[in-house]
């Protein structure tokens, strides 16, 4: 039976991804940075492990409380929305040291097993906002495109042991608290300084308009597929609005 590790699982995409493996019959190690009762339902193929991935500390233990896996799902992230020139740099490191970092580090806990092994899976959830120019994101999307990179790469490093490297770019979710944490907590007014603020308040209108968006479920059916691939292929949009995306790409 195999065994997938999967970051940021206490809701969204993360949540959705452990649950769908763990109905296809897989053990599921589902991390989270502060692991709550009643989030996942209890089995004994689901096990709930505390991991944060700024944490070097916490990513060793889960690993080893975690044992040999098959899959790592680099899903833990945080958002960011707003106008570049009224984000703090505090703010941009916060976001990189997640969105990037934090993905760095537990794959590089991951490589030494599944390099033994000649075998394994390494799946990074980025965005579709790497698939196009899109405003208020410019910090967001370096942080994914940064790892967009680095999965590239990857895949070429590992390819000669038997280990793949992939990305998943899920589109827009209503779903999930994105909105409610993309801004830190701060309006995304508060964000926007003066100067951009009508231009600001248009781009923000016309997302209104958008009438394809990512479930929950698209992303975790995604995850799978990309984690049964053969076929080498590298990124996997996720969601229809994704989907349309890279095909307009």
């Amino acid at each position: 039976m195999k065994t997938v590790l999967i970051t940021g699982a206490s809701s969204g995409y993360g949540r959705a991804t452990a649950l769908h493996f763990h109905a296809q019959g897989w053990n599921v190690v589902a991390t989270m940075r502060t692991p709550r009762p009643g989030i996942l339902p209890e089995s004994d193929r689901l096990r709930v492990v505390a991991l944060d991935v700024t944490e070097p500390e916490t990513i060793a233990a889960a690993f080893e409380a975690a044992g040999p896996i098959d899959v790592l799902v680099n899903n833990a992230g945080v958002p960011s929305i707003g106008v570049f020139e009224g984000t703090s740099m505090d703010r941009v490191r916060e976001v990189f040291e997640t969105n990037t970092f934090g993905v760095m580090a537990t794959t590089q806990a991951v490589l030494p097993q599944f390099r033994e092994r000649g075998s394994g899976v390494v799946i990074n959830v980025t965005s579709s906002v790497v698939l196009g120019h899109m405003p208020l994101s410019a910090v967001y999307k370096a942080s994914k495109m940064a790892v967009e990179g680095f999965t590239a790469s990857l895949s070429l490093e590992l390819a000669p042991f038997g280990v793949q490297a992939k990305t998943v770019e899920p589109g827009a979710c209503l779903t999930t608290n994105f909105a409610a944490s993309a801004t830190n907590g701060t309006s995304v007014d508060e964000l926007v300084p003066a100067p951009y603020a009508t231009w600001a308040k248009k781009t923000r209108d016309s997302f209104t308009g958008q009438d394809q968006f990512t479930e929950e479920s698209d992303v975790a059916e995604t995850v799978w597929r990309a984690a049964h691939d053969t076929t080498g292929q590298l990124r996997f949009p996720a969601g229809p609005d994704a989907v349309w995306l890279a095909q307009a790409r």
